[in-house]
């Protein structure tokens, strides 16, 4: 199998971008991509590190980002498996890729920045809930943010086929593989729910 190995090969097969595929990227907020990133409470931030690059959900019962200014967002690291590739990566590369999304939206909004991290004290206490705040918060500075094209979502059914999740492993089932039956993983399955629920913040 012959691999595409140069740009000028793989621009003959595509081609010229349509112009709306040129004019849409910005270089801050405006007031469209403002309305469209408020109203999502869920994206996929991508790092790169020197292992390589990290994808990682990111959501919020409310808008999953803060807007400090027309170029600097600011998002919360709530709780989660306490792996933080995506912060390992971020300290040692701050680039980052957002991707924003929003039920029923065959649209997404895409960004790229430079991102760092930072434990100070009043940031920490703008997300505050109930007492409970992040360990850090994750501020990006906005280098490009621009709408992506619909066909992907469109063609898988994202929002349209209802729920297809029925047949699929749990996760006490990938740990219990993982451990060729070592892990209890039906316990795990049976103690999440409480266990989220208890430590969402």
């Amino acid at each position: 199998m012959q691999a595409i190995t140069s740009i000028a090969e793989l621009e003959a097969l595509y081609g010229t971008p349509a112009e709306a595929s040129l004019i849409k990227v910005a270089r801050q907020m405006t007031p469209s991509y403002r309305k469209w990133v408020m109203q999502s409470r869920f994206c996929i931030l991508t790092t790169v590190g020197p292992e390589g690059t990290d994808g990682s959900p990111r959501g919020d019962d409310r808008p999953v980002v803060e807007e400090l200014d027309e170029k600097t967002l600011a998002m919360p690291d709530w709780r989660g498996n306490n792996r933080i590739d995506s912060l390992r990566n971020i300290v040692r590369d701050g680039r980052v890729s957002l991707m924003f999304m929003v039920p029923g939206s065959n649209n997404t909004v895409r960004l790229n920045g430079k991102a760092s991290l930072t434990a100070d004290p009043d940031m920490l206490a703008r997300f505050d809930r109930n007492g409970k705040q992040p360990r850090t918060v994750i501020l990006i500075a906005i280098e490009e943010i621009y709408s992506q094209c619909a066909r992907a979502l469109i063609r898988s059914k994202l929002w349209t086929n209802g729920d297809e999740s029925a047949d699929l492993p749990s996760v006490g089932d990938m740990l219990r593989e993982m451990t060729s039956g070592a892990f209890d993983g039906e316990r795990y399955d049976a103690d999440w729910p409480g266990k989220a629920a208890k430590t969402m913040w």
